[in-house]
């Protein structure tokens, strides 16, 4: 149940919604769970910069295995080529690592769920680095 109102925390819309809901938190649990109310406030402004971060871009944030692994294939296929002659070579061999089927016959953007509103929100947050090409 304390951890069903801890979720309702980190995936608060905004970080007024993520206080309001840690306040309630702290009414309700705050005797039986102390040590985490302590952990909550003192890290705090370090947990914040979280809530700038679309929605669909926290769940990104939170599939760490998944960016662990596809940037494991990519040190992989980088270093099984040893040099590239151009950047534009480089960024070749790493898409074709995203593009390439894997065992479960599917590609690394096809396992993480909503790929198109992640990659959607991440195009309209960082539309200087995200371009069509």
């Amino acid at each position: 149940m304390a951890a069903a109102v801890l979720r309702g925390i980190y995936t608060a819309p905004a970080i007024d919604a993520a206080s309001m809901r840690f306040e309630e938190f702290t009414e309700t649990w705050g005797t039986k769970y102390p040590a985490v109310i302590r952990l909550w406030r003192t890290s705090w402004e370090r947990f914040t910069p979280f809530l700038a971060f679309d929605v669909e871009i926290r769940k990104l944030i939170n599939t760490t295995n998944m960016i662990e692994s596809l940037n494991s294939r990519f040190r992989q296929a980088t270093r099984l080529r040893g040099h590239f002659t151009t950047e534009q070579a480089a960024m070749k061999v790493l898409y074709l690592v995203v593009t390439e089927k894997r065992r479960a016959g599917q590609n690394i953007a096809a396992r993480i769920p909503a790929w198109g509103q992640v990659l959607n929100a991440l195009a309209e947050q960082y539309s200087d680095r995200i371009n069509d090409n």
